[in-house]
């Protein structure tokens, strides 16, 4: 039987799996029962073939990405906190696409913007040179970002969240290596997987430093910081294709050096999960997978 790619996301007491045509979301009521939510998702590759081109398709599947994990963020949330006997409120689309626009300007902000701004005020410090300016620039901006992951990690609501992250990964490896897909088998697996978010969004922090390297320094301030969100989509498909090469090449040293810095941050975005959140995250897989046009797999069991 043919291997096929499968991905997942952690949300509210629960765990979004995605396989390549269909998702499925699992979540445990504060009852204990798993709910469960499937949808097919047509690739867009298959509407827009132009969209397989590299560095193109690494944009696409980060904003895809960000829509699908946002529609799964709402559902758990709604049915995490559901009272039993009620029925969860959805979130209208207007305030989705609202709450999405305002992630994404506060990451901007945040990860990009701000350390312009101070690396700006660390000019009669640093001097005129463009490459010690966006050394700086990218010290501060992965600096900040390590800042704001250790700073949720401390909080309980996320380090449950976390957990079931974990549960996400161990599952992912258990079924890649082709093992029965029980809490026994799957706990045995690291909660650490080099295709995570995490290690992308960090590649995402390193690449930006070579990529803004590219940017005048004499530019006014307003026109650096348009062009950080310009270049955006152009850092998200080169850290893709960064990604997708070094899942290929696993084996080699020089990838396992270069991807270790996203395995040691995951450290902080995973930890260890229990029995029942393990069955989530199996069940939510097993869910992903049978509705993927019909794809079976006698290795899943609960």
């Amino acid at each position: 039987m043919a291997q096929i790619n499968i991905g997942g996301q952690a949300v509210i007491e629960g765990v979004m799996m995605r396989a390549p045509r269909s998702m499925a979301i699992a979540v445990r009521r504060p009852s204990g029962e798993i709910i469960v939510k499937t949808d097919m998702v047509i690739p867009l590759s298959e509407r827009f073939p132009v969209v397989k081109l590299p560095i193109l398709r690494g944009a696409v599947a980060l904003f895809s990405s960000l829509v699908i994990g946002l529609k799964a963020l709402n559902f758990s949330a709604n049915e995490a906190l559901v009272e039993e006997g009620a029925e969860p409120e959805e979130m209208s689309r207007m305030v989705m696409w609202g709450t999405m626009a305002a992630a994404l300007i506060f990451g901007i902000l945040l990860f990009f913007i701000f350390p312009l701004y101070m690396t700006k005020l660390l000019v009669p410090l640093i001097g005129a040179s463009n490459i010690l300016f966006n050394l700086v620039d990218g010290v501060i901006r992965v600096a900040v970002f390590l800042g704001y992951i250790c700073t949720i990690s401390r909080m309980k609501d996320i380090q449950r969240v976390f957990q079931y992250h974990g549960a996400e990964h161990k599952s992912i490896f258990a079924f890649e290596a082709g093992d029965q897909l029980t809490v026994e088998n799957v706990g045995r697996y690291s909660r650490l997987h080099p295709r995570c978010g995490t290690s992308f969004l960090l590649i995402v922090m390193l690449v930006s430093i070579i990529v803004f390297s590219l940017i005048p320094k004499l530019w006014p301030f307003y026109l650096k910081a348009g062009s950080r969100v310009v270049l955006l989509p152009l850092i998200a498909g080169i850290s893709y294709e960064f990604l997708k090469l070094s899942a290929k090449h696993s084996a080699s040293r020089l990838v396992r050096f270069l991807t270790s810095p996203g395995l040691a941050l995951q450290r902080l975005t995973t930890r260890e999960p229990d029995e029942a959140q393990l069955e989530v995250a199996i069940r939510s897989m097993q869910e992903a997978l049978d509705a993927n046009e019909g794809y079976k797999d006698d290795r899943l069991v609960i």
